[in-house]
């Protein structure tokens, strides 16, 4: 078994952060390099999160050796002292051997580095950039990223510099690389208590208020509100751009320089856009006859950035309106089947994908009612409170873990009780635990935050590749200071437990932080503490209420606002489920029609098929049978169409039909 763990999760990981992408990202619409790049970031963050407590379970064991090979040292610790009634040192089903683990994290650590502070930011650029060739968005993306890395250099330059004068420092390699990965890590720990701290509260409260129907009915009517809103807006600016696009390919004929600028436009345009406004190939005047004033190519390539910004905010506001409209009418159906004698889960609206018949076989509607209104807000309710106390021990720990003696940390104390025991399936599940419900918070963070339409992570393939290529960013960037600071918890960090025990392979590649004292001493352990003031501030949404102030609608309960906007949400609801009732009335009638008449049509024209062989065998006997039977069939058809037009239901003129959608009214007249 050695080292099969090891490639276990390696393997895992990957296709877990191939799941991922493809939830977000578009593989059939994105340029390769944005995808490949995403998915090895974030492959990369996952993947150390994942090894880590099999490094710590390998580390306890080398330390026990040591003890058990060397001479008693002085009482440094607990970990000397080994139980009589265990074995010595026995070693654990996932030791991976030595040599391995350092450059692992090595590559793993250098890999994540490269990508988040040189080549993500060029390819975000480069993603970005309008440009019509290679040569021109590489220009774009270098000039864009001159003084992003200019910041980098001025920051190193001022390390550089305080190592340089202080006499107690000689400069080496090692220590220069110490000093890179300490201002790497303080950026890093500076932005993941920040999300730490919201993500602590959020997360369970969330979990809570999910079991409450009426909460997740609302807070859907608030989103259908805002959504609508965003989504006029985001057709109204693809009208206006399409509406430049127009004007530009009128003006730029067939013969001009710049005209396969205009087609590369074109194509980034939707289908129905692109059949209007057709390529000009019936003027064949040359374009310097003419006295027009043409565009200039640094306007087209401005023109075709806001052309894919304006496409993907259109495509992605359409996608995610017919999403929570799903959602809004199954909301509904859970409130309008709690009361059902029946016990029987009833849809107002089949679903439009195909469910699995293994699934649907298992999941019958009386299962489905079962976990939707009697289990499922008791299960909730129960995860809620088991997420609070991770949330309150985390909290405890985070302002405890630079106390040795006594041990506060609880995590601390956890991981200490283990290693008396050498239990390493317990040490590896309860650094799993910690460390995963860790990152659960942050990620999530970073999946929910959104930067106005800069950056958003929208499921259903619907994320850009800027916002991809940041989300990389941030992963890399959060990912190592999370693992110091959960060796912190635990006391597997040297620098921490002041112990002078063998350190963990992916401590070693830290590098010691005593070179920078004021971060070692300083920062990685008061800092953090600064988690229970934003746990407070996120618990009381003052985050929220600020928003709100500033004219960012933010569902609040008790404002005005939330209610006339969970009003129009209602509304827009009720709407469109109506008209998603007319539409299901129509496609069932037309489909009765067919199975009812279509059935007839086809048996008349069989006896006539065969009448018509019957009247060549036997024409010579029988000569008026076949022409009577003929006309009979036609007179029934034609009895079958007049009882048609007979039961057609006669128009509806009601008053909501009228005023519910006046477009249609339009294209009706």
């Amino acid at each position: 078994m050695s080292g099969a763990a090891l490639g276990l999760e390696i393997v895992f990981v990957f296709f877990l952060a191939l799941f991922l992408l493809h939830r977000y990202g578009d593989f059939k619409k994105q340029h390769r390099l944005v995808i490949i790049a995403t998915l090895l970031a974030w492959y990369l963050c996952f993947l150390i999160v994942f090894i880590l407590p099999l490094d710590v379970s390998t580390t306890i064991y080398n330390r026990c050796k040591l003890a058990v090979n060397s001479s008693p040292p002085e009482n440094n610790g607990s970990y000397v002292t080994l139980a009589p009634s265990k074995p010595k040192c026995f070693k654990p089903w996932s030791y991976i051997p030595n040599g391995i683990m350092p450059i692992f994290w090595r590559v793993v650590y250098w890999t994540s580095q490269f990508l988040t502070w040189i080549l993500l930011p060029f390819m975000q650029s480069y993603a970005r950039s309008g440009g019509f060739s290679i040569t021109g968005k590489i220009k774009t993306a270098l000039i864009e990223n001159a003084i992003y890395y200019g910041t980098y250099l001025l920051i190193f330059g001022a390390f550089l510099i305080y190592v340089a004068v202080n006499p107690n420092f000689n400069l080496q390699w090692n220590q220069l690389q110490t000093i890179g990965i300490a201002a790497a890590n303080t950026w890093g720990l500076f932005l993941l208590v920040l999300l730490l701290g919201y993500g602590l509260v959020e997360i369970p409260r969330s979990h809570w208020n999910g079991a409450k129907r009426g909460y997740l009915l609302m807070k859907t009517y608030f989103k259908a509100a805002k959504l609508m809103t965003e989504k006029a807006d985001a057709e109204e600016n693809l009208e206006d751009i399409m509406e430049e696009v127009r004007k530009v390919n009128e003006s730029i004929k067939y013969n001009h320089p710049l005209r396969k600028c205009i087609d590369t436009i074109l194509k980034k345009c939707p289908t129905e856009y692109q059949e209007r406004m057709g390529r000009n190939m019936d003027d064949y005047e040359d374009f310097d006859e003419r006295q027009n004033s043409y565009p200039s190519e640094k306007s087209l390539v401005k023109l075709h950035k806001q052309v894919i910004y304006s496409v993907q905010r259109h495509r992605r506001t359409q996608v995610q309106w017919q999403i929570l409209l799903e959602q809004a009418f199954y909301l509904e159906d859970v409130a309008k089947n709690e009361t059902s004698a029946s016990r029987q889960f009833v849809h107002t609206f089949q679903s439009q994908e195909s469910e699995n018949k293994f699934f649907q076989y298992f999941y019958t509607p009386t299962v489905e009612w079962y976990w939707e209104c009697l289990l499922r807000p008791w299960f909730y309710r129960v995860l809620a409170v088991v997420l609070a106390t991770f949330s309150v021990i985390v909290v405890w720990s985070e302002c405890t873990f630079f106390s040795t003696k006594p041990v506060l940390s609880l995590f601390a104390v956890f991981i200490q009780l283990a290693e008396r025991t050498y239990n390493y399936i317990y040490i590896e599940m309860a650094c799993f635990l910690t460390i995963f419900f860790l990152s659960i918070c942050v990620y999530s963070t970073v999946f929910r935050i959104r930067v106005f339409n800069y950056y958003y992570l929208a499921s259903h393939h619907q994320t850009d590749a800027y916002s991809l290529l940041f989300s990389g960013m941030l992963f890399c960037r959060l990912t190592p200071p999370l693992c110091l600071n959960f060796l912190g918890l635990t006391h597997m960090d040297a620098t921490i437990s002041h112990k002078n025990t063998q350190p963990t392979a992916y401590t070693s590649i830290m590098g010691s932080m005593r070179v920078l004292s004021f971060i070692a001493d300083g920062f990685y352990i008061y800092y953090p503490m600064l988690v229970v003031i934003l746990c407070i501030a996120t618990y009381f949404s003052l985050g929220t209420r600020c928003l709100n102030l500033l004219g960012f609608q933010q569902f609040m309960g008790d404002s005005e606002m939330t209610s006339d906007l969970i009003d129009e949400g209602k509304e827009l609801i009720r709407r469109e489920k109506r008209k998603r009732q007319r539409q299901e009335e129509g496609e069932n009638r037309r489909r009765e029609w067919k199975e009812r008449y279509g059935n007839r049509e086809d048996s008349t024209r069989s006896r006539a098929v065969h009448t018509d062989q019957k009247e060549s065998s036997f024409s010579e006997t029988n000569t008026n049978r076949p022409l009577s039977k003929y006309t009979r069939s036609n007179g029934r058809t034609e009895r079958d169409r007049i009882e048609l037009l007979q039961d057609a239901e006669p128009l509806d003129f009601n008053a909501d039909s009228v005023n519910d959608d006046p477009l249609e009214s339009e294209s009706g007249r």
